[in-house]
């Protein structure tokens, strides 16, 4: 952003303040549908007439963030290459970075559709569940599974239109999926009587429409015939190099994100079906911090993209300043949301009197998961829009290698309070470990090399 003045306090750099809401506003906006989904489909499980069902969904959606999540290099790496290439106002790159996203994102997606048997087994096999639930759940990702070759698409269409600043394109796009999610399970559900199978269903049907809408959004923004992107291009050895090396380190990255998941639902199950319906519940409304900070997250991986892509490291700067007071807002915002609404959000989500009793015990553990979180969000953000994403994956496996022993001692010690607190002591050893990186490369050379 040319004009960048240094005087002007952070607070009040109101030009500034604009552009991350521009960015953030719509992300943030979209994003909170996303556990808005998530509560729904609970909702709906949760007010069948066993727990069986809820215990069922939770460790189907949980084998779909491992698979997704795992694949989320689509969309962040995209973001990186992409919005480097658009600061610098390299239009064929920009197009060659989708290009080669989606062809990836489709390969990866029907090769896991051809897997489908080989996923469930081997994904069921990690859980400690009772017999119904697996059962349930297995018919769950069977299904699901289908919508792969468009959630992954979806994935890098994302990645795409955020670096190119177009979040009012991502809010109708996010929207209209979760959106029409959320009709549909109500219809499968609700009218139809097709329980767990229904809410698949419903997520298979909405994905394929959400990545039709972004595919119509994309040709139009790119110009095709105008400029078409050659096979040479395409193809470049050092681009896809480059591409292989961010996507390589966001996905082990996300991996070891993933086995804390896993892990915690593991440990979590092996408390029984209520423990495992009690944290299915809790994480759903702790994730409503999650995909709201993921907002300013993804502006300041596109601000800071741009910033990389223009050489300008006080635009860099400014940008991290800014993003990270619209980080700290959000937290003491949801702090206080979760404090006050925890309580009747658990009554919405199940009528099961034995998960709401004790879920109201360890609701405190939710209410301190968003300071917990704040700085790792934050700076995730900077080393993917910056594509130092190796830094990124170190501190990652580092804070796996702390939270899995000391998670299986404090549940051994101090059953599901021990293991929330595990899991909150792993969102802040990660945010430390990425601030102590941030600051020794910004005593250093810095993040951006200005030409």
């Amino acid at each position: 952003m040319k004009g960048v003045s240094r005087e002007t306090p952070v607070w009040r750099d109101g030009a500034w303040h604009r552009r991350v809401w521009r960015l953030a506003g719509p992300m943030i906006l979209s994003g909170l549908t996303v556990p808005l989904l998530g509560a729904v489909d609970t909702a709906l499980v949760g007010h069948l007439e066993e727990p069986t069902y809820l215990g069922a969904v939770a460790l189907g959606a949980l084998v779909f963030s491992f698979l997704f999540w795992g694949f989320g290099f689509l969309r962040m790496g995209t973001t990186g290459l992409a919005a480097q290439a658009f600061g610098a106002g390299d239009e064929p790159a920009l197009r060659a970075t989708l290009l080669r996203a989606l062809t990836l994102a489709f390969l990866l997606g029907f090769l896991l559709v051809a897997l489908q048997w080989a996923i469930t087994a081997g994904a069921f096999a990690l859980f400690e569940a009772s017999p119904e639930v697996e059962a349930y759940g297995r018919l769950y990702v069977l299904i699901r599974i289908w919508s792969a070759p468009a959630a992954l698409a979806r994935f890098a269409l994302t990645g795409w239109l955020l670096a190119t600043q177009n979040p009012r394109a991502l809010l109708v796009i996010i929207l209209l999926v979760n959106g029409l999610n959320i009709a549909l399970d109500l219809l499968f559900v609700l009218g139809f009587g097709l329980g767990v199978a229904g809410v698949a269903w419903a997520t298979v049907g909405a994905e394929y429409v959400g990545l039709a809408a972004g595919l119509v959004i994309a040709a139009r923004r790119v110009a095709w015939r105008a400029q078409p992107v050659s096979l040479a291009r395409l193809l470049a050895a050092g681009e896809l190099i480059r591409m292989f090396r961010v996507n390589r380190d966001i996905f082990l990255r996300t991996l070891c994100l993933l086995a804390v998941f896993v892990y915690f639902t593991n440990l979590g199950a092996r408390q029984g079906d209520v423990i495992l319906a009690v944290n299915a519940v809790l994480l759903n409304i702790a994730s409503f911090y999650t995909f709201g900070a993921d907002g300013i997250a993804h502006a300041v991986e596109a601000l800071t993209g741009g910033a990389v892509g223009e050489r300008r490291r006080a635009t860099f700067r400014r940008a991290v300043g800014v993003c990270a007071l619209w980080a700290a807002g959000a937290t003491l915002l949801a702090t206080a949301i979760f404090g006050l609404a925890g309580a009747p959000a658990i009554d919405l989500l199940t009528d099961l009197e034995a998960v709401r009793r004790a879920a109201r015990d360890y609701l405190p553990w939710v209410i301190a998961f968003p300071g917990a979180a704040l700085a790792g969000f934050l700076l995730d953000g900077v080393f993917i829009g910056t594509t130092r994403t190796r830094e990124m994956r170190n501190m990652m496996m580092l804070a796996l290698a702390f939270f899995l022993p000391l998670a299986w001692w404090l549940t051994g010690a101090y059953g599901n309070h021990g293991l929330w607190l595990a899991f909150l002591l792993f969102m802040i050893v990660r945010g430390l470990s990425l601030g102590f990186v941030f600051w020794r490369i910004e005593r250093r050379a810095g993040f951006v090399a200005e030409g």
